[in-house]
């Protein structure tokens, strides 16, 4: 999709007329049935006019032009792209980002600087970084830019064409400067540049061909992608498939062969508890079917651990782990396969009070999964569902797959790969919180999984600490009990999680918010706190710690869930709880308590090789106790 396409001189002579906004705004209802953002039409009026200036001081008046091209797959957009040929006749194009920014400053972060941002000062990635992330992109998985034998050479810029640079500006730091090589940008006072950037690339003009041929272009990862995954896979692949974890995979291996040979549409439903294996066996999915140049996506409701998976596998995967909401306005089966990791966390629609009214969606989102691709791959903890809206119960994905007339084939998975390796002590959490009756009523610690009951903070953190020292991985967690503030004017964290008693007074941050703006230099942004060395000084909430999992873990349980003898049990106390998705959404007791103690599930079974917990409440503690040996 784009909202424009045409000649160079078209669009020099659109803009100058005043009309080329007009054309934008035109074809944007009509892709998308809604009206632009006020702020988009005026970067329309703003930047098209600089880089049209610099199109036609150039001589660059035989090119094909594209803005607002979308990235396939994505809902992200390209401003403004301009193809031809080179002197060589060399098939060519280059991405231009456009930025009305007039100030940056430092930030502490590899690929970042600070800039205001929705009214505050935020981190935001250098417009190298962005622009060089949208060529790589487009490089990877477009056909008109990766077909080995005409493949048209893609480059990239941007354009600042408000921002007069100084000699110690913060987009010119020594760490930015191979970015800045590879894709250079240009103020307000470097238009003759850019104009002998593209120049040097395009002299050879005739571009009609070359748009017509990336217009025509379609999804299909490259074979370098494919390799360079493949390769990082194959590195951090640890695990061997067991039993019924390879049940499920040759299962899924099957219906992608049925799918490409007879078109058939199938949903594998896979049911199994923490530690069971399930990413273990969507990993080993994606990398075997990419290197069949299978069209697979690794998609999760999680931002942490999308942002995590990309961190690993480097920001060339970013065209393969995405996530649920990505798929509203994604053709029918442009994809072979969709593995769904998580999938109880889907929710009913992919809207958003975030979502743009243009990429909003009328399908609730698993159907939008299912419609994506021929195999639709979902793996399911029902006692995982944490907040309201998340919906992908077992029972609700299998209705929904035969509702649109899928195949389906189920599995549950049962070996325990977390907590030592004993299924005895997730049945004992079970059997504790309420969740389900099991007959693991009493632990045992003599059965090999380190679970204890602290009697403060301060106690598991250096029990943590001791473990760290050993080599090993730990985190504090906690339930979301307290507040969490936007960090202070200099990017230091506030510290919200304050338990104060006779004995001790301990006082730790949250891990940062998504949305927190500028950090100051140790502290990682939300989405890595779960891996960055430095997390290790915040608490981490449930948002920030599903779907990970730690050598060691150290849980807070706070005053939100409790048990009372006096009032048959577990309840749920809304009043100690922070939580906007609890006490914002109008919960029944019993829906609220539903939540909490899965909440509280998920924090206790982060650990591979132990958990420590510490209760705020007396009686709470004493009860957990007394099911302990």
């Amino acid at each position: 999709m784009r909202l424009y396409a045409g000649s160079s001189t078209d669009f020099i002579t659109a803009t100058a007329h005043n009309a080329i906004v007009g054309q934008l705004q035109s074809a944007f209802f009509d892709y998308y049935r809604t009206e632009p953002q006020p702020n988009e039409v005026t970067s329309w009026h703003n930047s098209l006019r600089s880089v049209s200036q610099v199109f036609q001081q150039a001589g660059l008046l035989d090119h094909g032009v594209l803005l607002e091209y979308q990235l396939p797959l994505t809902s992200k957009r390209l401003d403004c792209l301009i193809c031809g040929h080179d002197d060589q006749q060399q098939r060519q194009a280059v991405i231009i980002e456009l930025k009305q920014w007039s100030e940056a400053q430092p930030s502490a972060g590899p690929h970042e600087v600070v800039t205001w941002l929705g009214g505050q000062l935020s981190d935001v990635l250098h417009p190298s970084a962005q622009v060089g992330q949208y060529r790589q992109y487009l490089a990877d998985v477009h056909t008109a830019f990766n077909t080995e034998d005409e493949a048209i050479q893609l480059h990239a810029c941007a354009y600042l064409h408000n921002y007069t640079f100084t000699a110690t500006d913060a987009l010119l730091e020594p760490k930015f400067t191979e970015l800045v090589q590879e894709s250079p940008i240009y103020g307000q006072q470097q238009a003759a540049e850019l104009g002998a950037y593209l120049q040097q690339r395009l002299a050879g003009g005739n571009g009609q061909p070359v748009l017509e041929r990336i217009d025509a272009g379609r999804y299909q990862p490259s074979k370098k992608l494919l390799e360079h995954v493949g390769d990082i896979m194959r590195q951090k692949s640890r695990y061997t498939l067991l039993d019924d974890q390879l049940l499920v995979y040759d299962r899924v291996r099957t219906a992608v062969l049925e799918a490409q040979q007879h078109d058939t549409k199938t949903a594998v439903l896979v049911k199994g508890g923490p530690g069971t294996g399930k990413s273990v066996i969507a990993l080993h999915l994606l990398h075997d079917l990419l290197r069949q140049e299978v069209k697979a996506h690794y998609a999760t409701g999680s931002k942490a651990f999308t942002e995590n998976l990309r961190d690993q596998f480097g920001r060339r995967s970013n065209s393969f782990f995405t996530y649920f909401n990505a798929y509203g306005r994604a053709i029918p089966n442009s994809l072979d396969v969709v593995i769904c990791d998580e999938a109880h966390r889907i929710r009913s629609s992919s809207n958003t009070r975030f979502t743009k009214p243009e990429h909003q969606s009328t399908l609730p989102q698993v159907e939008e999964l299912l419609q994506v691709a021929k195999v639709s791959v979902f793996f399911i903890d029902d006692h995982q569902r944490v907040r309201p809206g998340e919906i992908g119960s077992y029972d609700t994905l299998k209705q929904a797959a035969q509702d649109q007339g899928v195949t389906i084939a189920e599995f549950k998975l049962e070996a325990q790969f977390r907590c030592s390796g004993s299924a005895g002590f997730i049945n004992w959490l079970d059997n504790t919180l309420g969740i389900q009756r099991t007959a693991n009523v009493i632990w045992n610690p003599q059965q090999g999984y380190d679970f204890q009951v602290l009697d403060s903070p301060i106690l598991m953190e250096k029990m943590l600490e001791q473990q760290r020292q050993k080599g090993h991985t730990a985190r504090t967690v906690a339930g979301f009990c307290w507040p969490w503030s936007d960090p202070l004017p200099d990017g230091q964290l506030v510290s919200n999680v304050i338990i104060e008693t006779d004995q001790f007074s301990y006082h730790r941050p949250w891990n940062a918010k998504d949305n927190a703006g500028r950090l100051a230099p140790g502290i990682p942004k939300t989405s890595l706190w779960a891996t960055d060395p430095g997390g290790v000084h915040q608490v981490g909430c449930i948002y920030t710690a599903q779907g990970f999992e730690f050598d060691y873990v150290g849980v807070i349980v706070g005053p939100d869930l409790r048990y009372r003898q006096s009032e048959g049990g577990w309840v749920a106390n809304k009043i100690g709880s922070s939580d906007t998705a609890i006490n914002n959404y109008r919960l029944s007791p019993q829906e609220a308590l539903e939540y909490l103690r899965n909440t509280y599930k998920v924090l206790m079974t982060r650990g591979i090789q132990g958990c420590y917990v510490y209760f705020t409440d007396d009686e709470t503690r004493r009860f957990f106790q007394s099911r302990m040996e």
